[in-house]
């Protein structure tokens, strides 16, 4: 005798009609915008040369203060005093005007007065991404 398996009817109602259209839709949508963008790119356009033209900001680097034990500022291994200091600061936040980072690292035996003299400087300079490094960082 043979055996019977009743089958459910829950998947013999579930039309993917609508589903397979949208899809296709969706498909359509996206190869032509996609080549839309290409055709952009590819357009043969001659651009106008602009020699003192510079980028609006440069690439983000990190600059380093270092303070040494008799409280003298070192930034790229060049010697610098507070206003040299201040001038690098303002031309790095001009350049970086969200995206610049200082990092003040004093020796430990160094006055607190000139670790905030640097922190000072990159308030004053409009510098908010600054961080006074410690052995543990």
């Amino acid at each position: 005798m043979a055996v019977r398996i009743h089958k459910g009817d829950a998947l013999s109602g579930l039309n993917l009609t609508p589903l397979i259209d949208v899809i296709f839709q969706l498909l359509i949508f996206f190869f032509v915008a996609a080549r839309f963008e290409r055709e952009d790119r590819e357009l043969d356009v001659p651009l106008p040369d602009a020699s003192e033209a510079r980028p609006l900001t440069a690439a983000p680097q990190e600059l380093w203060i270092n303070i040494n034990r008799d409280g003298v500022y070192f930034v790229d291994g060049r010697r610098m005093g507070l206003p040299e200091l201040e001038q690098l600061l303002k031309r790095r936040a001009v350049d970086n005007p969200l995206n610049q980072s200082v990092i003040v690292r004093a020796d430990k035996r160094v006055a607190l007065d000139y670790v905030v003299q640097a922190v000072n400087l990159c308030k004053k300079t409009g510098i908010r991404d600054y961080v006074v490094n410690t052995e543990g960082d």
